[in-house]
């Protein structure tokens, strides 16, 4: 199996990509201390990200907001999340809106992938809005408890739930996903699509893990499943939070044993092998109809450029 060379110390490959990197320090210590959030939430430098469903409020090239118009969205939402302090010590927040705004001149809600695939707003952002949309979308879903079905109630700056019921306590949660690039010998990769990507589109195989599965069974069972072909060797390599809604990407490289495809065909379009050459072409490409990979907003992007360059 052909591998990427290990990083010099001090990097990893995670942070290259998408929603990966944030500038802020979490401060988890400091979310059960009310006194202190509240104190970031009366800060006149704090920032606020708004939210609706998955997308975002934007007003000239940033999605974030200070000042009077933080103050103003405030009141729009119910549920406030402490995303932590920026290097210059400044609270940050976010919120959800209630019902759908009636937009400013000059704002709009954007799409995540839109939004970073587009560079709407700068990339400093991705990393605190992937974790706004996570925890947001984890309040929605757990207004009630999945115990006794009593309310639940924000607690901890956003980051959990207690029932009002039985008082069981709830947390946020991430789905892994493991993500997959299989290579057979030194020159061909493994790429499949399903029927609702874009014409022409291939990328890497993926799959939710399920429980008791380490990462390594996860990948060979999921490109099993989806392809026929078997794995040997696996290899992780990076990950990506992906905010759609919550998930973590687990990206790997596995070694095929096998070489013949048996396409799920409930699953999966297509699933074939191609050369490193045929491979650089599709990278060299993004007009919809030929064959091309992800964008570079996917971890899926990133393996396969990662593999190609390989020598």
């Amino acid at each position: 199996m052909i591998l990427p060379p290990d990083p010099p110390s001090g990097f990893d490959w995670s942070s290259h990509n998408t929603y990966s990197v944030s500038l802020l320090h979490r401060h988890s210590e400091q979310r059960t201390d009310e006194t202190l959030v509240q104190r970031h939430l009366d800060d006149p430098q704090r920032r606020l990200m708004m939210l609706f469903g998955d997308r975002v409020l934007v007003r000239s090239g940033r999605a974030d907001f200070e000042g009077n118009a933080a103050s103003a969205l405030f009141q729009e939402t119910d549920t406030q999340i402490f995303l932590g302090l920026d290097p210059e010590g400044r609270p940050w927040f976010a919120g959800e809106f209630r019902s759908e705004p009636e937009l400013e001149p000059g704002e709009a809600l954007v799409d995540l992938r839109s939004l970073a695939r587009d560079a709407i707003v700068g990339s400093d952002s991705f990393g605190p809005l992937a974790q706004a949309r996570a925890t947001l979308f984890w309040h929605q879903r757990h207004r009630f408890c999945g115990v006794c079905g009593a309310p639940t109630v924000s607690i901890a700056a956003g980051y959990q739930r207690n029932c009002t019921g039985c008082g069981t306590q709830h947390f946020p949660r991430t789905d892994p996903v493991v993500i997959m690039l299989i290579q057979d010998g030194e020159d061909r990769v493994l790429l499949g699509r399903t029927p609702r990507f874009e014409a022409g589109m291939y990328t890497c195989l993926a799959g939710f893990m399920e429980p008791g599965e380490t990462v390594e069974d996860a990948v060979r069972r999921e490109t099993k499943e989806e392809s026929g072909i078997d794995v040997g060797a696996v290899r992780y390599h990076a990950s990506q939070p992906w905010p759609f809604p919550a998930n973590l990407m687990l990206g790997c490289y596995g070694e095929a044993i096998s070489t013949d495809i048996e396409v799920d065909k409930a699953e999966m379009d297509d699933c074939r092998w191609f050369s490193r050459d045929e491979v650089k072409a599709m990278l060299a490409t993004t007009e919809v109809g030929k064959l091309h990979c992800p964008p570079r907003l996917a971890v899926a992007r990133h393996l396969i450029e990662v593999w190609a360059d390989l020598k």
